[in-house]
């Protein structure tokens, strides 16, 4: 597979159940993108063979497998192993900087990013939902942590005798109002949580803060795009965007 660009840049953000890699070109654009359920040596030997890689970056919120990190360390001109310590294009403001989220900090570097010069509320609706706060001037204010949709199921069908656990698929017709319990269920999960996303946008909005963006990800984002009617940009890559980012200037710092 020929390719046209000088070189490209290797992301990799690895959850619990998945990884996500994403390769960008020199100017930043998003080129390839790619899901692994598990993510091997194999893989990182593959990927610098069918493209022009120099530069890489891992962030794990388990532990990497040691011989992913042995094969991005000889393949690369520039390996990171992304932690709190990396040198980051924000400033953060968090109290406690080595307990915070990876991944929450690589997002508020992705809408810093995308958005400069404006104040980003970044929802990430996974597993958990995370609300992040990064300021006009590139400061990492704080953020809160809540439970994700499956989650919120979860917890009622466990945490009761007689409530069913409930799960609902994108663009399900949730009620106002439930008229029987899978859908009294549904209803207060999802429309809880839209409630919830709209009472943290009017209380950003109270503030008085100007030039807010709304940006949104995570895999549960398209229930939130579906119940609140509030302007908002969603990038499913927005990690992978942040990472990038981090990459480029710690290669400067």
């Amino acid at each position: 597979m020929l390719i046209s660009i000088e070189t490209m840049n290797i992301c990799i953000d690895q959850g619990n159940s998945r990884t996500k890699v994403a390769l960008f070109e020199e100017d930043g654009r998003l080129a390839k993108t790619f899901v692994y359920k598990s993510f091997t040596s194999s893989d990182v030997e593959r990927l610098f063979s069918l493209y022009p890689l120099t530069d890489s970056i891992v962030s794990s919120v388990v532990n990497i497998e040691p011989s992913v990190v042995n094969a991005l360390q000889r393949l690369s001109r520039h390996f990171i192993l992304f932690d709190h310590l990396t040198p980051i294009p924000i400033v953060n403001d968090y109290e406690s900087p080595e307990t915070l989220g990876l991944d929450r900090l690589a997002a508020a570097v992705g809408a810093a990013t995308l958005f400069p010069d404006k104040t980003a509320l970044i929802i990430d609706a996974g597993s958990a939902i995370t609300y992040d706060v990064l300021s006009a001037e590139g400061h990492y204010i704080g953020g809160n942590i809540a439970p994700g949709l499956k989650m919120r199921f979860y917890a009622l069908h466990h945490r009761t005798k007689k409530l069913p656990l409930v799960d609902v698929a994108e663009n399900t017709l949730i009620p106002l109002f439930g008229k029987n319990t899978t859908d009294a269920i549904a209803a207060g999960v999802v429309r809880g949580v839209a409630f919830e996303v709209k009472g943290y946008i009017r209380a950003l909005q109270a503030s008085k803060t100007k030039n807010i963006v709304v940006v949104l990800t995570g895999g549960n984002a398209p229930f939130i795009l579906q119940h609140v009617q509030s302007p908002m940009t969603y990038e499913r890559n927005l990690v992978l965007i942040g990472l990038n980012a981090i990459l480029n200037y710690a290669g400067k710092a």
